[in-house]
């Protein structure tokens, strides 16, 4: 069975976050490590993000806010990367949000070319990140699904997102001939 990938995003995945309960529950399961979850520089963490790309071929992402433009950044400038599906949860919507958080200006533009792997993108109504719509129009371009989640905020923790164990039920169902080879 291949790794899942966890992705955090600006400040990384603390203590209580979902992304944390899914690595204690997942054996199979490696957070990707920034150096510095603080200032984010897009080529440093793709640089990152890629390492552990290559070294977990065939992986799954899941991926929380800033995390998700920076796997969308990875898969359109290196498309041969082996990655078989991703759930990407609140995307951070770098474009709008770079006046409140300069530090999201390397991550500008989103990149919203179409995915070579199956996605899930989940988002909330009331996300200060992100708003519904303009998430669904990612999901769009990525050809991704998209799942409401109501009001659900930024779907952290300080939202009521602690251990959510029906996380790993958004993600697409793997390629058949990766179902078949047992991944």
């Amino acid at each position: 069975m291949t790794p899942t990938l966890i992705v955090p995003g600006y400040l990384g995945s603390g203590e209580g976050h979902w992304q944390r309960h899914w690595l204690a529950r997942d054996p199979r399961a490696v957070l990707v490590e920034q150096d510095n979850w603080e200032a984010p520089d897009l080529d440093r963490w793709l640089a990152r993000l890629g390492d552990y790309v290559a070294r977990f071929p065939g992986s799954t992402l899941v991926a929380h806010s800033l995390g998700v433009p920076l796997v969308a950044h990875l898969a359109r400038r290196h498309p041969d990367l082996d990655i078989a599906r991703a759930l990407f949860v609140a995307p951070a919507d770098v474009d709008l949000r770079v006046d409140v958080h300069e530090c999201f200006r390397s991550f500008v533009p989103m990149p919203l070319n179409r995915l070579s792997f199956p996605v899930t993108v989940a988002a909330s109504r009331n996300d200060i990140y992100v708003a519904f719509e303009r998430a669904a129009s990612f999901a769009v371009a990525w050809g991704a699904r998209l799942i409401d989640l109501g009001y659900a905020g930024h779907v952290n923790v300080e939202s009521g997102f602690g251990a959510w164990p029906g996380a790993p039920d958004l993600l697409p169902p793997l390629p058949v001939s990766d179902m078949a080879l047992g991944a």
